[in-house]
């Protein structure tokens, strides 16, 4: 995963001076701010091809509040995760548990501390850089049993050749085939008993 895709972030936010202030502490950390004035339009960000990796969520906004666009992204398991933090004035525990259930990772009690929140946020990049990696290193395993799972089925091998027939009905030695099926690659050697027959001339 490059960096960049790290460093994208939705500010959801319904007050102007608030997601301005949001915007500008975010663009000097370094990051790609994209916004969005109420919670549907977070929402169809987020769901969208292009969501950022990170999200910060309004509590309190029209259309729909922090807590159902966290519900609404947590029942998506099709795109990748999407870290959310929750921006809200409410601090009592009750209230911040109800935020964590909804689908929240995290959240910030209004107003806000700069050095808290780039913390915070450094938390989510570090997460969301973990669970990319493990969704690609799923992706590789789930392809390499694929693999294994393709040669193990029946090959059809000449007796006398040893060339193996593909898909595509084409005769390939049996190393060219491996190679094309699951990128194993071969070293060529001679086995200790064809050795000693090549010795005694019988194996030309």
């Amino acid at each position: 995963m490059n960096s960049s895709s790290i460093n994208r972030i939705l500010v959801a936010e319904d007050h102007y001076v608030s997601r301005h202030l949001l915007e500008r502490n975010l663009q000097n950390w370094g990051f790609e701010v994209i916004s969005a004035q109420d919670g549907a339009a977070a929402a169809e960000i987020l769901e969208g091809p292009e969501a950022p990796s990170i999200a910060i969520l309004d509590w309190m906004m029209p259309r729909m509040d922090g807590v159902e666009v966290c519900q609404r992204i947590r029942k998506n398991h099709k795109n990748p995760y999407i870290y959310l933090l929750m921006l809200t004035a409410k601090s009592q525990k009750d209230e911040i548990a109800t935020g964590l259930d909804a689908g929240a990772d995290d959240y910030v009690i209004k107003p806000f501390d700069p050095d808290e929140l780039r913390a915070r946020l450094k938390v989510g990049q570090r997460v969301v850089e973990l669970e990319r990696t493990l969704e690609k290193r799923v992706k590789d395993l789930e392809a390499a049993l694929a693999d294994v799972k393709r040669l193990k089925t029946l090959l059809p091998i000449c007796m006398y050749c040893k060339s193996v027939r593909d898909d595509q009905d084409y005769w390939r030695q049996i190393d060219e085939y491996i190679y094309t099926e699951t990128g194993t690659d071969f070293s060529h050697g001679i086995c200790p008993a064809c050795m000693e027959k090549i010795a005694k001339g019988q194996l030309m």
